[in-house]
């Protein structure tokens, strides 16, 4: 067999012991996420004009120093009790934490 084949093979085979593959966090889809879910409250984008105003924007989060992307995942996954419980998967809450983190400046 050569190499390849072996790849797929072995690729195959964790695909079918249910072993996972973990994808990239996709800020795009995390954008997306924002705009249903959080633009009620707060302001996650430069194109929104308004938001309530006793919470932070999304780019003041994205600016708090030593704040990445893993934290904000993990807040994400057990909001404080002012928020609404999304129930996010984990890939919907690390997808939102990327969209965060990228309007740190």
């Amino acid at each position: 067999m050569s190499r390849s084949t072996n790849i797929w093979v072995a690729f195959a085979c964790a695909m079918a012991s249910g072993a996972a593959i973990a994808a990239p966090a996709n800020p795009q889809n995390g954008a997306m996420l924002a705009r249903h879910w959080c633009a009620a409250c707060h302001i996650v984008s430069d194109e929104q004009a308004s938001g309530t105003d006793n919470v932070p924007t999304f780019a003041a989060i994205a600016a708090i120093p030593g704040l990445d992307a893993k934290r904000i995942a993990k807040f994400l996954a057990d909001p404080h009790p002012k928020m609404p419980d999304m129930q996010l998967s984990r890939s919907e809450a690390a997808d939102l934490a990327a969209y965060i983190a990228s309007l740190r400046k």
